[in-house]
């Protein structure tokens, strides 16, 4: 090929997408190479929930920027966001008072959340239990995706009006410096792409294309799986409904000065912490209402040992715990699924520098979908020397 981009993505999961669409408005040339017809990983297989409120302040940060990203893109092209907010029902006292120090940590943080009492969490949610929630703590401004249809059409958006050159289809074999200011990649296909810089957000072809640094590297590999039921005749459920085992799992309550007390109470050998369940609801634009999660762990390296079965078990235990926070119309479930993300265990997120020029990002994690479009603004700025 004769043009030589400013930029070469690999990978057009949420992580490589949003890299273009920054690098894009700050008006450099970029391609954006997918190995697949479209993202079939994690960005496709998560609930969709944009919601800062469960990370800790560095990625609450990276997330309130995405809310800006999510909501000005939708205002342009309509790329399935919907402003329904989030909520964290607590079903005990430890949980309350969890969710008040995490309260009183976004108020100094400039976040806006309110504490809602438990007669107004059951009169805002339909069918919520009055048996289950003491209270609750709701984040207005968070948003709620589609996520096969959010990448769809931000990729489509990017494409009409904004420049972007997108290769889906094509595999990357190849990808080497040449001097201090080029890269060539080389493509299954015998093409050849060339860049200023190229930067890799697929898990997959960082195997490929550095077994070396991926066999050192520090990733992990997470196993989810989640649940959709059939679509709820005449029932709305808003927003993101995360429940009291989200409470004590997700990073922003570490910050909350009860945490750690409340944590060393629980039982380690719960069925919720060996396969790491946690109860989140998001009911999708066709009615149905998404259920999960759970987690298995791996080395990157031993992804094969997650297998690729579904555990009724836990299926079942999701969904006998949903029961006992909602009453739905129907819990006939209609699709079960998995999905697998890498994260690092050490590190927020795996970032690597080969040549100078060509850097590996990937190891997001959960936050991708919440983080990806605020994180990588401030990379490529910073990849870039932008002010």
């Amino acid at each position: 090929m004769n043009t030589k981009y400013d930029l070469i993505v690999i990978g057009s999961g949420a992580l490589g997408t949003f890299h273009a669409y920054h690098a894009l408005q700050n008006g450099l040339s970029v391609a954006l190479i997918e190995k697949d017809k479209q993202p079939v990983s994690a960005t496709v297989r998560n609930f969709g929930q944009v919601v800062p409120s469960g990370m800790d302040t560095k990625w609450q940060n990276y997330g309130r920027e995405s809310l800006k990203v999510y909501n000005d893109i939708q205002n342009k092209f309509d790329i399935s966001v919907r402003n329904n907010g989030s909520i964290y029902l607590a079903s005990n006292q430890e949980e309350v008072q969890l969710i008040e120090e995490l309260s009183i940590i976004n108020k100094n943080n400039g976040y806006e959340s309110h504490l809602l009492t438990k007669e107004q969490c059951l009169d805002k949610y339909p069918g919520l239990r009055a048996d289950y929630v003491h209270a609750g703590l709701f984040f207005p401004e968070e948003v709620t995706v589609e996520p096969r249809v959010m990448i769809s059409r931000l990729l489509q958006f990017l494409t009409s009006e904004k420049g972007l050159q997108y290769y889906p289809n094509t595999k990357v074999v190849r990808c080497e410096a040449w001097g201090d200011n080029e890269v060539e990649v080389e493509t299954a296909g015998g093409a050849i792409f060339k860049g200023a810089k190229v930067l890799l957000c697929c898990g997959s072809e960082f195997k490929t294309l550095y077994p070396d640094v991926f066999a050192n590297s520090d990733l992990e590999v997470t196993k989810l799986q989640m649940l959709q039921t059939r679509p709820q005749p005449g029932y709305e459920l808003k927003g993101s409904i995360l429940t009291g085992l989200s409470i004590r799992r997700y990073e922003a309550f570490y910050e909350c000065p009860s945490f750690d007390a409340i944590k060393a109470k629980e039982n380690a050998d719960s069925f919720e912490k060996k396969w790491g369940v946690h109860i989140l609801f998001k009911q999708a634009a066709d009615g149905s209402m998404i259920i999960g999660d759970s987690h298995e762990y791996a080395d990157a390296a031993n992804i094969d040992d997650l297998g690729f079965d579904l555990r009724t078990d836990v299926d079942e235990f999701m969904i006998d715990e949903a029961k006992k926070i909602f009453n739905l119309p129907t819990y006939e479930i209609q699709n079960r699924w998995f999905g697998m993300y890498s994260q690092c265990k050490e590190n927020d997120i795996f970032q690597h520098t080969v040549d100078n020029n060509i850097h590996i990002v990937t190891g997001i994690g959960g936050k991708g979908m919440t983080g990806s479009a605020g994180f990588s603004k401030e990379n490529i700025k910073q990849l870039f020397n932008l002010s």
